[in-house]
């Protein structure tokens, strides 16, 4: 089947639903909802609709970003604005079905706002709402509007429009194309993805692999986890798409264990593209062909690195390997291997909608596009933003999400994963772009902001970063391990009131050699929290040692042994 045969049934499907002259009721079934009480919310739900007799359309979505609201139920009755509730109970859900749907009050008091074309008295646009004001949703547009277990809603939003042109086109004229957007890697070292697909595609070897990494294991973010609940075609289609572009008949999504409802969602859109034929064999008539399996890794942080995913998928141990050669000329099995994260995928996706010109008029100089931040800690809307590159980190706390809560004020942010430095706030006008951040000792990481207040003991936050990493890590390379260790056991000393004068110095050798002398980026980023709080906050860490108390009074003194 031609993909236009395959879109106009999509699009049949879609209008169907959208003229149904039926209530249209979609309900976030996300992790975060789920978390939050979502099915007990549904079944609410269906209860007030048989005991009202109402015959009405549920569709269940995925996570729009607004985590703080949770459990959202949107509600679209015929030829009206479709409404967004939050902090949805069961029986707020059964008073909406009888209020609204019966009653045909729309409850504004319960009322985030309205979503699209119209308005209601009393309820203001959702894009007016705070936190999606300074968003530009290009990849979250589909999450929390479709259902992402079905993939004729995602066709009938654009989906694998880009693979039906790219199919068209030379694979050398794909990756120009990706290289004039200037999408860059957003797995954290923002390497560019054309010049990835290019240096691979160029290597030496057959047969050649595209690997997505879903191992998002970083504390503190799970954007690539909403990408995947919420719309798993679209990262799908990206694989595809580079696939295609470096010769990859073969490709791979690993996924960590903890993801269950990922995979899930995942699994049910390989299914239903093979069965559309835009997966598998002869791709849509073009004569590409291109398998995609989904493995699951154990839960192993050091598998996010990904040489260390690469053995894992072998079947070996999930230990990094010695770079160069890198994966993209020995990779999988020995052969050139492309390595791009959930996010980046989703961004080719984009790329091929809005082409690479449209791509590249978002964000900044050197840093395109938009990028994903999952923000979480001591802020007052958590959630998943899109944001343009270049917005500054100030306006993403207190602007988008609403700053610090109970009149407290930021102490540091930590970029998830914990191998970067912290940003205090002499520092929160910063860009969000790569070089900017970078340029401070910090960076983007895999795209999450813990945010911490004031209350906070700055030696603790860096302890407990070390103890993760000094738990999580593979230990295969003498700096690493001992290196951390060493840091663990001068940070708890520290804390314990037990820490000496010359233990400073001690950290700032420790923060200056394992960087360029670890095995693999993971372990060279462990010191980096340490030397961020020996540059910013040198005062409360001699409160610790000289004075033997904690500013915050959060650190046990005495509670460590010599």
């Amino acid at each position: 089947m031609i993909f236009s045969e395959i879109k106009t049934q999509a699009l049949s499907e879609w209008e169907a639903l959208k003229h149904s002259g039926k209530p249209h009721i979609l309900v976030e079934t996300s992790t975060c909802s789920k978390g939050a009480g979502a099915i007990t919310v549904l079944e609410a739900i269906k209860a007030a609709l048989s005991r009202n007799n109402i015959d009405a359309i549920i569709t269940q979505v995925g996570c729009a970003g607004l985590c703080y609201a949770e459990p959202l139920v949107d509600i679209v009755k015929p030829s009206r604005p479709r409404i967004s509730y939050g902090h949805v109970t069961p029986e707020i859900a059964s008073q909406l079905i009888t209020d609204y749907l019966v009653n045909d009050n729309p409850r504004p008091d319960l009322a985030l706002g309205t979503i699209g074309d119209g308005s209601v008295a009393g309820i203001p646009k959702m894009l007016e709402l705070p936190m999606l004001k300074l968003q530009t949703r290009a990849l979250l547009n589909r999450c929390g509007s479709v259902d992402p277990e079905n993939v004729n809603h995602y066709i009938a939003n654009n989906g694998y429009s880009g693979l039906a042109k790219v199919l068209g086109m030379k694979p050398e004229e794909v990756i120009i194309e990706v290289k004039k957007s200037g999408l860059r890697g957003r797995g954290g070292a923002g390497f560019s993805t054309g010049l990835k697909w290019e240096l691979c595609r160029n290597a030496p070897g057959e047969p050649k692999y595209f690997v997505c990494n879903a191992d998002e294991g970083d504390p503190g973010s799970f954007v690539d986890r909403t990408l995947m609940e919420g719309d798993p075609h679209s990262v799908l289609e990206g694989l595809l798409i580079g696939a295609y572009a470096m010769g990859a008949s073969e490709g791979y999504i690993y996924i960590r264990s903890e993801y269950k409802l990922a995979r899930e969602r995942l699994e049910i859109a390989l299914k239903q593209a093979s069965e559309k034929g835009l997966l598998g064999d002869n791709i849509l008539g073009s004569g590409f062909s291109c398998g995609v399996k989904l493995v699951e890794g154990a839960g192993a942080f050091i598998c996010g690195e990904e040489t260390a995913l690469i053995n894992s998928i072998e079947g070996e141990q999930g230990l990094p390997r010695i770079r160069p050669p890198y994966p993209t000329t020995e990779g999988l099995w020995g052969k050139p291997t492309c390595v791009n994260n959930v996010e980046t995928l989703s961004n080719v996706t984009s790329v091929l909608e809005k082409t690479a010109t449209g791509y590249a008029a978002i964000g900044t100089e050197r840093s395109k596009g938009t990028k994903l931040i999952s923000i979480t800690g001591n802020i007052a809307r958590a959630g998943v933003v899109e944001i343009p590159f270049g917005l500054t980190l100030r306006s993403l706390v207190e602007d988008v999400c609403g700053g610090i809560p109970n009149g407290r004020r930021l102490k540091v942010i930590h970029p998830a994963g914990g191998m970067l430095g912290l940003i205090p706030t002499s520092l929160i006008d910063k860009p969000i772009e790569y070089d900017a951040l970078a340029a401070i000792g910090s960076g983007l990481g895999s795209g999450g902001f813990v945010v911490i207040d004031d209350s906070a003991c700055i030696v603790d936050v860096a302890l407990s970063l070390v103890d993760f990493a000094y738990g999580e890590m593979c230990g295969k390379c003498s700096m690493g391990r001992l290196g951390t260790k060493q840091l663990k056991t001068i940070l708890e000393k520290i804390a314990a009131g037990q820490g000496r004068t010359q233990d400073i110095d001690l950290l700032t050798d420790l923060t200056t050699t394992m960087p360029v002398n670890t095995f693999c980026p993971l372990c060279a980023g462990v010191p980096c929290p340490t030397r961020s709080i020996l540059q910013f906050f040198r005062d409360e860490i001699d409160a610790h040692i000289k004075e033997h108390r904690c500013p915050a009074n959060v650190c046990q003194m005495g509670t460590v042994k010599s």
